[in-house]
């Protein structure tokens, strides 16, 4: 997941402001994914206690989400418009639905560990939910993705023309 964050930086950083703030939340958020499952090398630190380090993961989990929503999809289906770029709003059209249903499932993670208590309550659910929360997210950056590639790219070739 790291590695193809990176790629994703390498491939589009400096293309937009906006983008690249957003790959820069995506990057923090999988470090904060693998700092919570433990994943070797990533470790904040063993003082910080597992439901501070959730909380933070959750807080910038609804930060990715919501730039993903309210900016990013936003400016790529403006291009798309303004380039009248069919296949791009097909492609933002077929791919979206599918990017809210995953947003949803973030949401829902957020509010059963928005808290330290939510979180001792339910500590024997996060190892299975972190599991979940990490598939979809895998997802979502794929999606992601291709919609950067596909429009993005496609409309600065044009204005470069």
């Amino acid at each position: 997941m790291l590695e193809r964050c990176k790629s994703a930086k390498e491939r589009w950083g400096g293309v937009s402001e906006i983008i690249d703030r957003w790959l820069n939340e995506r990057q923090q958020l999988i470090v904060l994914y693998c700092d919570i499952n433990g994943i070797h090398g990533f470790r904040e630190s063993e003082s910080t206690p597992t439901p501070v380090r959730i909380q933070r993961f959750c807080q910038i989990l609804l930060d990715y989400t919501s730039a993903g929503h309210f900016e990013v999809y936003e400016q790529l289906a403006a291009e798309a418009r303004e380039f009248n770029d069919d296949a791009g709003i097909e492609l933002l059209e077929r791919i979206y639905p599918r990017i809210e249903q995953i947003t949803a499932i973030c949401v829902a993670f957020n509010d059963r560990y928005d808290t330290a208590e939510h979180c001792e309550q339910l500590a024997s659910d996060l190892a299975g939910e972190l599991s979940r929360i990490g598939e979809v997210l895998e997802e979502r950056f794929s999606l992601e993705d291709q919609l950067i590639e596909t429009l993005h790219d496609a409309h600065r070739e044009l204005v470069a023309s």
